[in-house]
């Protein structure tokens, strides 16, 4: 049977290609606001850390009402880091719209979704977005699509579907180029006519396969999920298995059921075969299940997410200010909070050490595993991570590591240096095309990329953008230098002062202010030179009966103090190092602590 009145559809896209902006105008022109609501931009970017950056992490639900049909809409993230919340949700629609941005074109994430998308058959109904760019490319930017789908080995349906120019700020879609559109009923029909309704047993025993995770603290977890057969009712009973554990579980009831409508989230008695509905009452239901009636129990199988290539060490902070401004310090709130989070990041994976104070996690990149920390910093949680590391894999005998696929739009003047910094990295260009500014394309090793950001922002002068997304593997390709300078530590505990700190700026870089709480083995800055260098910033001056003439002593100005953000300190911190991660502050210090006792070592280092 098809269900005509429905319409299952994922937005992705690159990273900053206008996702969350359309589905914005979507949801206005589909009457979800009153004519005269005040609504935020990008609505659906609830989290408070995706507010803040601008992004999207989580995918999240939402649908709108066309010519009496249902949409079911999937705002998808674009960073590569949060590429399993693309991959879970496309098992959730019937065809995907692919946003690309009329001046950047297709990106490292375009290629990762598009794949992910061909690969499940699901039809691809492209969006050219910001058509309203003065720097707008639409022609060149359609042929750079064809190309990609051609080279991903689309086949000759996904190109004979219309392109849509859109501009989701100006809430306006068309299919010619050359006219502008007036609002987003272009889009809409393509969507009616292109994208399929769900096709199903409407009659036969309900099943739904689970896509997403949510909480609420009322009813606990809550799976979300498309039906794929049959009807579901509420307070049904109903059974969850799995299709790669074999687990089935005891007779379960289904207390409450939703659709989504909007922003809202509706009660509904019953559901039939390509809903999109939120289920509660399922004890341990967990991504990857399957929701079935107990008389016909059969598990779907889920797609297959890419594994991790980062991985970081989270750990019970042991420095000397542990325990004063967390709420969960021991291992015990560590470990709970560490594993609740794969019950909803089927990216993630976290495993047991040799200690019991320290949790090995694993994730698909530097972004990925931050905001993780950030997450638990702001829920009251104290612990220390290590620097992150790529996970090797053996292949054929040889030691391989993760490559990644980069690609830098840079001005001309500055295209030099970046080429020269990623080749140091052992990366290799690809590509390179562009007059004013110059499209680079490399493939370099996951670990060339970290530390790399900031240096990168710093050679362009804050005019570059780059990203990057997960290629392949290939063997080891050598060694690259982490950091070219070394750390300012702190000699003893104490509240630093500015006479300390003027004294010390000469140094390098500071890292923290006057009055700032430090102790032994604290790192306070960068070192302008290889070495690591320890300085005492809690000295005094000394009180003497003597009197200046000039003032100069008593206005001492502290210059180049910079505060490391957690990403800048990611990326900071050397192997001999850790981050403190606190709800007040960020510290970074020496895994040794004792001046004495990192001499000692380093010397026996040399000595073998």
């Amino acid at each position: 049977m098809v269900r005509n009145d429905i319409r299952n559809i994922a937005i992705i896209a690159h990273v900053d290609h206008g996702k969350t902006t359309l589905v914005d105008e979507m949801l206005k022109q589909g009457g979800v606001f009153r004519e005269n609501q005040q609504v935020a931009d990008r609505v659906m970017d609830s989290n408070a850390i995706e507010s803040e950056r601008g992004i999207t992490i989580l995918a999240k639900n939402t649908a709108v009402h066309y010519n009496g049909t249902k949409i079911n809409i999937v705002d998808t993230p674009g960073h590569a880091d949060f590429g399993g919340e693309v991959e879970r949700v496309l098992k959730m629609v019937d065809g995907v719209l692919l946003l690309v941005d009329s001046f950047e074109g297709p990106m490292p994430q375009t290629r990762f979704v598009l794949r992910k998308a061909l690969n499940l058959k699901l039809p691809v109904i492209v969006v050219i977005n910001k058509v309203d760019r003065p720097d707008a490319r639409c022609e060149e930017v359609v042929d750079e699509i064809l190309d990609l789908f051609i080279e991903l080995g689309a086949d000759e349906t996904a190109l004979d579907r219309p392109i849509v120019f859109a501009s989701a700020r100006e809430g306006t879609a068309t299919l010619n180029m050359n006219e502008p559109g007036t609002d987003l009923c272009p889009l809409y029909e393509t969507i009616l006519t292109y994208i399929p309704a769900p096709v199903g047993d409407m009659d036969g025993p309900a099943q739904v396969l689970i896509s997403t995770i949510d909480y609420s603290d009322y009813v606990g977890r809550i799976g979300i999920g498309r039906i794929k057969r049959g009807t579901l009712v509420a307070n049904m009973n109903v059974v969850k298995t799995n299709f790669d554990t074999g687990m089935v579980s005891p007779p379960l009831r289904l207390t409450s059921m939703y659709t989504f409508d909007g922003l809202r989230r509706l009660p509904a008695e019953t559901s039939s075969m390509g809903d999109i509905v939120a289920m509660s009452g399922l004890e341990d239901i967990s991504i990857g299940d399957t929701v079935c009636d107990p008389s016909a129990i059969e598990a779907l199988p889920f797609v297959s997410i890419t594994e991790p290539t980062v991985t970081m060490t989270f750990s019970v902070n042991n420095s000397p200010f542990a325990g004063r401004e967390g709420t969960y310090v021991t291992s015990r709130h560590l470990r709970a909070r560490l594993f609740k989070e794969l019950q909803t990041d089927v990216s993630l994976r976290v495993n047991e050490t040799d200690s019991p104070d320290s949790f090995e996690v694993r994730g698909r990149g530097e972004l990925h595993l931050s905001i993780l920390i950030e997450n638990m910093r702001r829920q009251g949680y104290e612990f220390q991570v290590s620097k992150p590391q790529v996970i090797l894999r053996e292949i054929d005998g040889k030691k391989c590591e993760p490559i990644e696929r980069m690609v830098a739009d840079v001005p001309q003047a500055y295209a030099g240096a970046v080429i020269e910094k990623i080749g140091r990295r052992r990366g290799t260009l690809e590509s390179m095309h562009g007059l004013a500014r110059v499209r680079l394309e490399f493939l370099i090793p996951s670990r060339g990329l970290f530390g790399y950001r900031s240096e990168f922002m710093t050679d362009t002068r804050g005019d570059g953008i780059m990203s990057s997304v997960y290629e392949k593997y290939e063997p080891v390709k050598g060694d690259i230098p982490h950091r070219s300078v070394g750390a300012l530590v702190c000699f003893e505990a104490g509240k630093a002062t500015s006479y300390g700190l003027f004294g010390t700026q000469e140094r390098g870089t500071l890292f923290i202010t006057a009055q700032t709480q430090v102790y032994k083995g604290m790192i306070c800055g960068q070192n302008s030179r290889p070495d690591d260098l320890v300085v005492n910033v809690c000295r005094q001056k000394h009180v003497t009966n003597m009197r200046n003439s000039s003032a100069s002593e008593d206005s001492l100005k502290l210059v180049g103090v910079h505060p490391m953000t957690l990403e800048e300190c990611l990326e900071f911190i050397d192997d001999d190092e850790l981050l403190e991660v606190t709800p007040q502050n960020l510290r970074m210090r020496k895994r040794e602590l004792n001046h004495e006792e990192r001499a000692r070592a380093a010397h026996r280092s040399k000595a073998d």
